[in-house]
């Protein structure tokens, strides 16, 4: 027992080693554990209920939005592949192949989708026939693999798990709408949802997704002030279209090739929760994607009628819509409970003893602050329903107000090295990839997005690398 009490207590400081402390966290709250496979991770109970969560959330929106949910095969022919070749050329590095079957070797090497565009597009160039099938708008929830070089759990792992969004339109206003809305439906839930503040914006053509006109980010900052690319939203214009023949009969009774988007998030968002909020204790969760968002313990529950109220109070929590856990373990200490709960992040720790019974009341303590807290029974579920609402604002604004500390306007080289070591440099470009480059050589720090309201963003009119005349506003900074 004391080994597993060790255990539970001991996580690595942020300030002291970032990275560790992340791993720390990963292992010992059992979200993940590292697979066989090099570059894969195992997705525990725990960690699997946050991408559920994460998942639900935007699966509702796709479905409001008219977006219907599908299943393409993981295995793509080559010559498939090959069709599109900005778009292979983005991705070879990366595509790992399977060339034999049982013990047959394959006519045709088969790759193992490191993203379905490809597929996609060969079903819609014989599904569409003309404008009446358009749009069409389909999702699936699946797993690719990229052969990533470096790995780290959620951030970066050779298979995850994601959502890809592909559809089809008739002109390009509608899919630069199609874009922008979905762009807008990742912001909401991981601002409203997951509490983490997003910076939203273009990517530059160096930066933007292989095959596409125009790609949209979210961009968040984490504690470590590096940016963690959450989300993206894709333009292809007529590009795929073009190479897989995906034409329709128009209006006008001629021959057009469709327009496409491509849009997509993954289990990388669980790393953005992780290291948007989480601190030296462990995990904390914003209470609208908690997979648990009360754990419920009573205390001294060898004593006659503990076990039996606190039951009652579960019931009702439980019944009121509350992700709720009744921790009634006799095997561990109370002590080794709350720290085990707080280390998990679960937002709202709530105990019942002998003396809150006779006191007709439950003592709460929040994830976020350690406060403590008397609620009454006669009002728990609204005293609840209050406190985690409190809890989801409260680190929302924290998160924000991090962010809004660690960005740095600046005018020159200097300033722009000094910000991206800590959190990030806001500054005028000229739009030339070669001072992207030269950013990149110097500081190891890439562009993330360019904010849409350019005119409002703007100061001063020079490139913070050459200096020569500037009109776009660019965030810079190190990522993941």
């Amino acid at each position: 027992m004391a080994k597993k009490q060790d255990f539970v207590q001991h996580l690595t400081s942020r300030q002291d080693d970032f990275a560790q402390w992340y791993t720390d966290v990963i292992l010992q709250t059992e979200l993940v554990d590292y697979a066989p496979v090099r570059g894969c991770m195992v997705m525990r109970p725990y960690g699997f209920a946050l991408w559920e969560r994460i998942r639900a959330e935007y699966d509702k929106r796709f479905a409001e939005t008219g977006h219907q949910n599908v299943y393409m095969p993981m295995l793509i022919p080559e010559s498939m592949l090959l069709k599109e070749a900005e778009h292979v050329e983005g991705f070879a590095p990366e595509v790992a192949w399977v060339t034999q079957g049982g013990t047959e070797q394959l006519q045709e090497r088969l790759a193992i989708r490191p993203t379905s565009e490809t597929i996609f597009c060969t079903m819609y160039s014989k599904w569409v026939q003309s404008y009446r099938d358009l749009p069409m708008k389909y999702n699936q929830w699946c797993s690719v693999m990229r052969w990533e070089k470096s790995t780290r759990p959620f951030l970066r792992t050779s298979e995850f798990l994601w959502q890809e969004g592909h559809t089809i339109h008739e002109t390009p206003e509608e899919a630069q709408q199609e874009t922008m809305q979905m762009l807008e439906i990742y912001r909401d839930v991981a601002e409203n949802i997951m509490a983490i503040p997003m910076l939203i914006g273009q990517k530059s053509d160096k930066e933007k997704f292989a095959g596409a006109r125009a790609t949209y980010s979210m961009e968040a900052m984490m504690q470590d002030g590096k940016a963690l690319q959450a989300g993206t939203s894709h333009n292809f214009g007529t590009n795929f279209a073009e190479a897989y023949d995906i034409k329709y009969l128009s209006r006008e009774g001629k021959l057009e090739y469709v327009y496409e988007t491509s849009w997509g998030v993954s289990t990388r968002l669980i790393g953005a929760i992780i290291m948007a909020h989480g601190d030296d204790r462990g995990l904390r969760m914003p209470p609208r994607i908690a997979p648990i968002q009360v754990v419920l313990l009573p205390i001294a529950f060898h004593k006659e009628g503990v076990l039996e109220e606190t039951n009652k109070v579960f019931e009702r929590l439980k019944n009121a819509g509350f992700r709720i856990k009744l921790d009634d373990r006799d095997t561990v200490s109370p002590g080794f409970k709350f720290n085990e709960w707080e280390m998990k992040g679960v937002p709202l720790r709530l105990e019942m003893g002998p003396r809150d019974i006779e006191n007709h009341q439950v003592m709460a303590c929040r994830r976020d602050t350690n406060e403590k807290t008397v609620l009454t029974l006669d009002n728990l579920e609204n005293e609840v329903s209050e406190l985690l609402d409190e809890i989801q604002k409260g680190m929302y604004e924290q998160a924000l107000k991090f962010r809004t500390e660690h960005i740095k306007n600046v005018t020159n080289m200097d300033e722009l090295g000094a910000a991206v070591t800590n959190g990030f440099a806001k500054a005028m470009w000229c739009g030339d990839r070669a001072c992207e480059d030269e950013i990149k050589e110097k500081f190891g720090a890439s562009s993330r997005n360019m904010p849409f309201d350019q005119e409002a963003e703007a100061f001063g009119d020079t490139c913070v690398c050459c200096g020569k005349k500037a009109k776009k506003v660019m965030y810079f900074a190190k990522a993941y």
